[in-house]
């Protein structure tokens, strides 16, 4: 260590490694983790220690899946809102979703834009996916090229007009041009015929909406991917998972050497359909939120790996978005600040470990979007941390959330885990809640 110009040591007596969790000591240099050495290692002269005593220190988390809504919507979210709330709850990397923003991040020239826009707000590390339409194929490759991690597709309709779904034949051509370079297509699998034919019923009741979005939509949207994907040997993603009759068949596809990985989100992993009451329509999302029966099975899922990560889908609106009636009210559910304390609450209830947390919230992730310097703690990666009490609890209290607008799901619940503080290539970027200044960075796909 001696050998080595540290700068920093943070130490705890819980770090998450990916070879299991001890007491360690985790050298800092030049925004890197040099070292993960002994508990009691001595601090180089000119290092500065930061001992975490009991609390846990993990890989900050990685998010592939947020909505900033920048430039365009910004009454919605933007990038300095997002990245505050991300930073608050421990996210030290997100991946920005290419819709809900205007223009969407569908063309290299609206990347740019985009690019643009979030590069002085940025309170983490900040990468973009980009949009597969039915009319631009010819500006997948240009994205690729530009450093979008991916394409996201909707099968069935968005919600906003300028980023339209695509059928099954320009998923195909989408899908194929994509494979052709090596690239990932990430997907909101519901299919818009299902949707069409469920009953529809306006209003107030959670019951009726439920209905709307049957899992069926979800199940033929999923194995019609399945198929694609097999036969053009692509590799492919199934966005914010819901449904849990789709699991067998997401199993068989593994299993089968198809290239397919699967998220689901902290909504349907612990709010169930039971709790929602008429009207709350803050818990509208589409996919909605199943019951507790259905929620079991994706515990099942994620801890066989049929479900290989959990990330946010924070898709945020105005508070007069979110009317009573679950028809009209805007679909899409805040949780980028707590879903950390909202995953860990449910683990530890079922017997999971923070080990299990961190898989699926950091290093999965980043592995998804092929992040290698993010998601472990390990020499060479990135100093990027989380420093988590995990034993101690909070109520959530939607004015100390730092999203744009605190319109929440999770209001007056008591949740496990407090992010004490969040550090991004080796600086504190939150302390006990408060972000400081931005010193995120914009990320590029490099391989």
């Amino acid at each position: 260590m001696a050998d080595v110009a540290v700068e920093l040591v943070l130490r705890s007596t819980r770090v998450i490694t990916p070879g299991g969790t001890r007491a360690a000591s985790v050298a800092v240099a030049a925004g890197k983790i040099t070292a993960v050495l002994a508990h009691d290692a001595e601090v180089p002269a000119g290092a500065r220690l930061e001992d975490f005593g009991d609390d846990v220190l993990l890989p900050g988390l990685v998010d592939t899946h947020v909505h900033v809504n920048d430039p365009g919507r910004t009454e919605w979210e933007g990038f300095w809102t997002a990245t505050r709330a991300a930073a608050a709850g421990g996210i030290t990397t997100i991946l920005d979703m290419p819709l809900n923003s205007l223009p969407p991040t569908t063309t290299v020239d609206h990347l740019r834009i985009k690019q643009d826009v979030a590069r002085a707000k940025a309170h983490v590390d900040v990468g973009f996916w980009g949009g597969a339409l039915p009319d631009n194929v010819k500006d997948l490759r240009p994205l690729h090229d530009a450093g979008v991690y991916g394409f996201k597709c909707f099968l069935s309709p968005s919600g906003v007009e300028e980023f339209p779904q695509l059928d099954q034949e320009r998923l195909a051509t989408s899908l194929a041009e994509i494979t052709g370079f090596g690239g990932l297509l990430i997907v909101h699998a519901e299919d818009p015929h299902h949707l069409e034919s469920a009953p529809q019923n306006p209003g107030p009741k959670y019951a009726d909406f439920l209905a709307s979005r049957p899992r069926d939509a979800e199940n033929t949207a999923i194995q019609n991917l399945i198929d694609q994907a097999r036969r053009l040997n692509a590799r492919v993603h199934v966005l914010h998972l819901s449904s849990s009759d789709a699991l067998p068949l997401i199993a068989a596809a593994k299993a089968e050497g198809v290239r397919i990985t699967v998220e689901s989100c902290p909504h349907f992993l612990t709010l169930t359909a039971e709790e929602v009451p008429d009207g709350a329509t803050e818990f509208k999302c589409c996919p909605p939120i199943r019951e507790a029966a259905n929620q079991d099975l994706l515990w099942d899922a994620l801890a066989d790996g049929t479900i290989d990560c959990v990330v946010s889908d924070h898709s945020p609106s105005t508070a007069d978005l979110k009317t009573g009636d679950f028809a009209t009210a805007w679909g899409g559910i805040s949780s980028l600040q707590l879903g950390l304390p909202a995953i860990w609450t449910e683990a530890r209830r079922r017997g999971r470990t923070l080990e299990d947390v961190v898989r699926w919230m950091s290093a999965a992730p980043a592995a998804l979007a092929g992040l290698d310097a993010k998601g472990a703690i390990e020499a060479g990666r990135d100093a990027d941390f989380a420093v988590l009490a995990p034993d101690e609890t909070f109520t959530v209290d939607p004015a100390e959330l730092h999203h744009r607008n605190q319109v929440t799901a999770y209001a007056g619940k008591t949740l496990y885990g407090v992010v004490k503080s969040t550090w991004l290539r080796g600086t504190r970027i939150a302390d006990h809640g408060t972000p400081t200044e931005p010193t995120g960075r914009l990320l590029e796909r490099q391989n």
